[in-house]
């Protein structure tokens, strides 16, 4: 059975490029992204992992640790680190997971429990390694995402929805479709127009049931 959002993200200890890591003590207090990967030295990988270390002012800005997880040794994910920064406007500053075991991708329902991963494998045999969990601060899951091999994530969207969930968690309102931080938000059902218009001002109300509001700081 797949990990539920709102389930509690499953605990590991891990040796990573950062020393060995206890996750939900490496989460504290602040959200966290963890984003995994079928091989290192892979064309697909190697543009998001650079992508990642682009965007760490904007992670850091949000309260929000990344961390990258591929099912290779972590001697290979130091080489691989130079390849990413080679193509990179910032070095990597985020940690990646040693997953030889499969013990991480196993946890986190990426595997089957009898998986395994055969000598000279390719990024095929991994292939359903290419995952995305958005995770708070009470360690809950708040977002998962599964891409096929051959499409890279956009973490544009990812950065997109990070903004909506913390700001529907700050405040009792949801975001509309294609949202983007600073645009209108919806008012939830369980608030009355009454109770909306004394909290918020003004109500755009374009249907009983859907009404907008400025976005809340």
């Amino acid at each position: 059975m797949s990990l539920l959002i709102n389930d509690i993200a499953p605990n590991f200890e891990s040796n990573s490029t950062d020393g060995l890591i206890n996750f939900h003590e490496w989460i504290g207090s602040s959200y966290a992204i963890l984003f995994s990967h079928p091989k290192d030295f892979t064309p697909v990988c190697t543009t998001e992992f650079s992508a990642v270390a682009d965007l760490s002012l904007e992670f850091k800005n949000r309260n929000t640790k990344v961390i990258g997880v591929s099912v290779d040794s972590n001697e290979d994910h130091i080489k691989w680190t130079d390849d990413i920064e080679s193509v990179s406007s910032a070095p990597v500053n985020f940690p990646i997971i040693e997953d030889i075991s499969l013990t991480v991708s196993k946890l986190y329902k990426m595997f089957p429990s009898e998986a395994y991963l055969p000598d000279g494998r390719t990024a095929l045999d991994s292939a359903t390694v290419r995952t995305v969990f958005i995770i708070g601060p009470d360690k809950r899951i708040r977002l998962t995402l599964s891409y096929p091999m051959a499409v890279g994530r956009n973490f544009s969207e990812i950065l997109r929805a990070l903004d909506a969930i913390q700001l529907t968690d700050k405040h009792t309102i949801a975001t509309p479709a294609n949202w983007l931080s600073g645009q209108d938000v919806i008012i939830p059902l369980s608030v009355s127009d009454d109770d909306a218009v004394k909290k918020y001002g003004f109500v755009d109300k374009k249907l009983d049931y859907l009404r907008y509001i400025k976005q809340p700081d």
